[in-house]
């Protein structure tokens, strides 16, 4: 485990809950890959789109991570509806400290799955 991955993947996560897009775009890569259970893009264009149809905020909760791979489980809903608020996961791909994909998941147990990490990355 490095504090850079993490670091950059909170970084990229603040940028995204705040809608800084330019902040995000520096935070990843040219061939960044972004998708969810709907399919995946490339490139920072697609970036742009995914991160303008997702949920204004987010919250942090746990944070795995092994050998690049960070799985972050995330609080996230819509300003307008609490209500509406959901717990999800997202897995990232993190090289030289920039985000290379990104990877939205309906729950922390298929992000896990999905990247084969386990408790044993839980982050302290």
């Amino acid at each position: 485990m490095t504090t850079s991955e993490i670091a950059t993947v909170l970084a990229w996560h603040d940028a995204l809950s705040a809608s800084d897009i330019d902040t995000l775009v520096a935070l990843s890569s040219d061939d960044i890959e972004v998708g969810d259970a709907h399919g995946a893009a490339q490139g920072h264009a697609a970036l742009r789109d995914w991160a303008t149809g997702h949920p204004r905020w987010g919250e942090v909760g746990r944070i795995y991570v092994h050998d690049g791979v960070v799985v972050v489980e995330q609080k996230v809903g819509s300003s307008d509806d609490s209500t509406a608020d959901v717990t999800v996961a997202s897995a990232f791909r993190v090289v030289h400290d920039r985000v290379t994909s990104v990877f939205r998941h309906a729950d922390l147990a298929s992000a896990l799955a999905a990247t084969e990490l386990t408790d044993a990355d839980l982050a302290d």
